[in-house]
């Protein structure tokens, strides 16, 4: 049978650029996508957040490089099982730079900090792409890139056991981070301890018994289900506090900040390509 389209008032030749996902959708897909987007956004949301405290930002700023980029690759990007949030080493990353500009930790220096370095890592991918300098990353073997994020995951793990622990500690070198949780075993808030073990078993629970149902979305309403039902506040659990609502104010980069920040946005753009690239492959080679 064949099916004529409607006539329209465009002129012939022209068209509109239509995402290829949006033009070949079914209608059927909409309820799996949608627990699928849900689910997402229980793990990149609280994650992006932990990255923001991570980088020395505020919460707020997670959101923010949560939801943007998102939206722009869902209109621009190639590759669909793509996450295209920040990441542990980006994040270790640019808290490395911020510490070595803002000693102080002012909320203004860094927010302006942080949009040097935005501009820059931009800059640097948006040349690198004009000249066709994809091929750098076919240089950096595995055992690198396994070495490397091993060594940033141990970092991140030592950074998040003592919000997992309750305790509190000025934060130093590695073997000073270790020594601090090992003295402050002790002084653990037996609650906090409960919350994240809670966490920890139904993620791990859904994983065995309901590996197809949403299980960061389950833990995530759990928690905070039991925050406000049970006031965990007051036993000591601390939460995230007030996020600032509405669309952020407009920090525009400093130059004299650009000579101390491009070594970290230039091994910021070659992780963040180079991550980008390691999981586009992994995906295509599994589908």
């Amino acid at each position: 049978m064949n099916r004529t389209r409607p006539a329209t008032n465009r002129p012939r030749g022209l068209r509109l650029p239509v995402p290829e996902w949006i033009r070949d959708y079914r209608r059927e897909w909409i309820t799996l996508d949608a627990v699928a987007g849900l689910t997402t956004a229980a793990v990149v949301i609280p994650k992006a957040m932990a990255y923001a405290t991570i980088a020395g930002l505020p919460v707020q700023v997670g959101l923010y490089t949560a939801f943007v980029p998102m939206v722009i690759y869902a209109a621009l990007g190639t590759s669909r099982p793509l996450s295209v949030s920040t990441t542990t080493t980006l994040a270790i990353l640019a808290a490395a730079a911020f510490g070595e500009i803002t000693r102080g930790g002012d909320p203004a220096s860094l927010s302006a900090a942080s949009a040097t370095l935005t501009l820059l890592v931009g800059a640097i991918l948006l040349l690198a792409a004009l000249l066709r300098l994809g091929f750098v990353a076919n240089f950096i073997s595995e055992p690198v890139l396994v070495g490397f994020k091993a060594g940033i995951g141990l970092v991140i793990v030592l950074d998040q056991v003592p919000k997992l622990l309750g305790i509190h500690f000025p934060k130093g070198s590695f073997v000073h981070n270790v020594l601090g949780i090992a003295t402050g075993i002790p002084a653990a808030s037996i609650a906090t301890v409960a919350v994240g073990a809670v966490m920890i078993g139904i993620l791990v629970a859904f994983e065995r018994r309901l590996p197809r149902a949403p299980a960061p979305l389950v833990a995530v309403a759990c928690g905070i289900a039991a925050t406000s039902l049970l006031g965990l506040r007051s036993y000591g659990v601390e939460t995230v506090g007030h996020v600032p609502t509405g669309l952020p104010s407009i920090t525009m980069p400093r130059l004299a900040l650009i000579t101390g920040l491009w070594p970290a946005a230039l091994g910021i753009a070659l992780m963040s390509f180079t991550e980008t690239i390691a999981a586009g492959r992994a995906f295509a080679e599994r589908g």
